[in-house]
């Protein structure tokens, strides 16, 4: 299967081209189209709702940073083995294998409930199986993170390189759009007991486990695996240290602001949903003409703020990689890590109003206006057929020093305790975690502004 086009047949990328190809019915294009969008749907309408569905469960907060720790150590650590597994057997069975994995991990979620009386040890069994099934379910979210940047590498112009993006981030990302407005329809019968959290969230499981499981079959069958090249052997660690040594100098501050950024914004990502159902505790009251008064609990409403989120998205990613071309893609991908920055503060410090938080989420939509020019300014200064590794190696490294984040934020939440005397050592606030979360955020962000490079093919 080829994934490539010709730079000279088009110089500018289109950013509706993966929609046109879609609809045109390509059969590379609609298996793996098929694919990202059943497992990206399933992943959205679920992760973002994890830390609910664990307090549901009688988690502490500590234990939902745990929780969003053992995702990033997941994130860190799963793109580059998968690389290697698939140069081993083969694209075909490797997509196969981590569909399986997510389609389990499910499962494994979906099932937890009934395990939650089983106590193991300070915790429950139900607990457990959802960190049992987060290492599951994460596998096919991760897979071919550095292929897919190559790929658009080669297929795009370097002065188009964020249209480039904006197409492959424009079809993944409706699923995003879909996946929270469907979860939000499937809570809206339900109110916010716990109970009525885990049923009805058990019913937003049952429907990702179906699309993972068509998501596996049709890649699994309708694959062209004609085309893929094996390898005899898996790199070493000695090429990772020397895929660091070879990072560009010029990712090295964007390097270090992204990953500020990123950790603050990891302190707190997770207990978005915890913010909006049990701290401000917002739900939404609609009087539709000819239907009546519509009231959507507060879980129902955040997957409508997210739907808006993921809209506001879809909405500016494509004008903004255009702006890039023309002001530079530094300055759009300053405003991307502005917005991650302010966000928590203001999330948290906001009034119970149903429209505050619509404003609030859909101008957070905002920061994924500069991810395809963030990605095009990692895997520009990259040299030709090189993109793969070094985008690989940038997150590899950026996710590793993010893993502890969001066990940072979860201890900042609850406070900290003497273990002996439980006496209260430092008290801690959703407010305190998310202010130093905003605070660490900014420092990232003013540091690229202040050291951050363009990357030459868009300088004016």
């Amino acid at each position: 299967m080829s994934l490539e086009q010709n730079p000279s047949d088009s110089d500018e990328a289109d950013p509706f081209d993966a929609f046109r190809q879609f609809f045109a019915l390509e059969r590379d294009v609609l298996v793996l189209s098929v694919a990202m969008f059943a497992f990206s749907l399933g992943f959205q309408m679920t992760s973002r709702y994890m830390a609910e569905y664990l307090s549901a469960l009688g988690a502490t907060a500590v234990v939902v940073g745990l929780f969003g720790t053992f995702g990033n150590v997941i994130s860190a650590v799963y793109p580059y083995p998968g690389g290697a597994i698939s140069d081993r057997i083969g694209s075909r069975y490797a997509l196969t294998v981590f569909g399986l994995c997510s389609t389990l991990g499910f499962g494994i979620w979906l099932a937890a409930p009934a395990l939650a009386d089983v106590t193991v040890g300070p915790t429950s069994l139900g607990i457990v199986a959802i960190f049992v099934g987060l290492l599951l379910a994460q596998a096919w979210k991760s897979f071919g993170l550095g292929a897919s940047f190559a790929i658009v590498k080669q297929a795009v112009a370097p002065s188009h390189l964020a249209a480039g993006f904006a197409s492959t981030e424009t079809f993944r990302r409706t699923a995003f759009l879909v996946g929270p407005l469907l979860a939000a329809a499937l809570f809206f019968p339900f109110g916010s007991s716990d109970g009525d959290v885990r049923f009805a969230f058990q019913l937003i499981l049952l429907v990702a486990l179906v699309f993972g499981i068509v998501g596996t079959l049709v890649q699994h069958f309708r694959y062209e695996a004609e085309a893929d090249s094996l390898s005899s052997e898996f790199e070493d660690v000695g090429q990772l240290v020397a895929d660091l040594r070879a990072m560009p100098d010029e990712l090295r501050p964007l390097l270090v602001g992204d990953t500020l950024v990123r950790f603050g914004n990891g302190m707190v990502y997770v207990f978005f949903v915890i913010v909006v159902t049990r701290f401000l505790e917002v739900g939404l009251t609609l009087s539709v003409p000819a239907v009546g008064t519509l009231e959507f609990s507060p879980q129902s409403y955040f997957g409508i703020l997210l739907g808006l989120e993921m809209l506001v998205a879809l909405l500016v990613m494509i004008p903004a990689a255009k702006a890039a071309e023309r002001v530079g893609l530094k300055p759009v991908v300053s405003v991307g890590f502005a917005v991650y920055a302010v966000f928590p503060v203001l999330l948290i410090t906001a009034p119970e109003n149903a429209g505050v938080l619509a404003g609030l989420f859909a101008a957070s939509g905002l920061r994924f206006a500069g991810l395809p020019a963030h990605k095009a300014l990692i895997v520009g200064p990259a040299e030709r057929g090189a993109g793969g590794r070094v985008t690989g190696t940038y997150y590899l490294l950026r996710n590793l020093i993010v893993i502890p984040s969001a066990a940072l934020g979860g201890v900042l939440w609850s406070g900290i305790s003497n273990p002996v005397t439980g006496e209260e050592l430092v008290a801690g606030s959703p407010t305190l975690a998310f202010t130093i979360a905003t605070v660490i955020g900014l420092v990232g962000t003013g540091y690229f502004l202040l050291f951050g490079e363009e990357f030459e093919a868009y300088r004016a």
